[in-house]
């Protein structure tokens, strides 16, 4: 059984209202961590970055605007359906970055077919693994 889903889209990081450029972001879904998506962007002259957030926030920012926390996601307008918008934060400082919806439903339904949405907790013990997941998305966090 495959263990994990890749893919890599492109973003635009979105500056501001004037300047934006184009990204790559590798999207990962890891069984061992079913609730979990990771965007890893690739900003130029730095180091990659990686986000660690929940599929299900991923999947419902598609459709509606969603997320009140350090991760937000929602439909870029009703001009440009094909299109969403991701805002990250840590503390006063945030990034926004635009991408089409395709790719993302396209990953979401691979993710979907490795362990189907709502059907996560059949595939671990989650309870067991808790501090283990919690521990590595706070070390990823330390060293992003």
């Amino acid at each position: 059984m495959r263990e994990s889903v890749q893919a890599e889209v492109m973003m635009s990081f979105l500056v501001s209202e004037e300047l934006s450029f184009r990204i790559p972001v590798e999207l990962r879904y890891e069984t061992c961590d079913p609730y979990a998506v990771r965007l890893t962007f690739h900003l130029p002259g730095d180091v990659p970055v990686t986000w660690a957030f929940g599929r299900e926030l991923l999947a419902d920012g598609v459709g509606e605007a969603c997320g009140d926390g350090d991760v937000r996601i929602a439909p870029a307008g009703s001009d440009q359906v094909d299109e969403a918008l991701i805002r990250l934060q840590v503390g006063h400082d945030q990034a926004l970055f635009k991408v089409g919806i395709p790719p993302l439903l396209a990953f979401l339904d691979r993710t979907d077919k490795l362990v189907p949405l709502g059907e996560e907790r059949s595939l671990v013990d989650f309870e067991t693994h808790l501090d283990e997941a919690l521990d590595r998305i706070l070390a990823e966090q330390g060293a992003g």
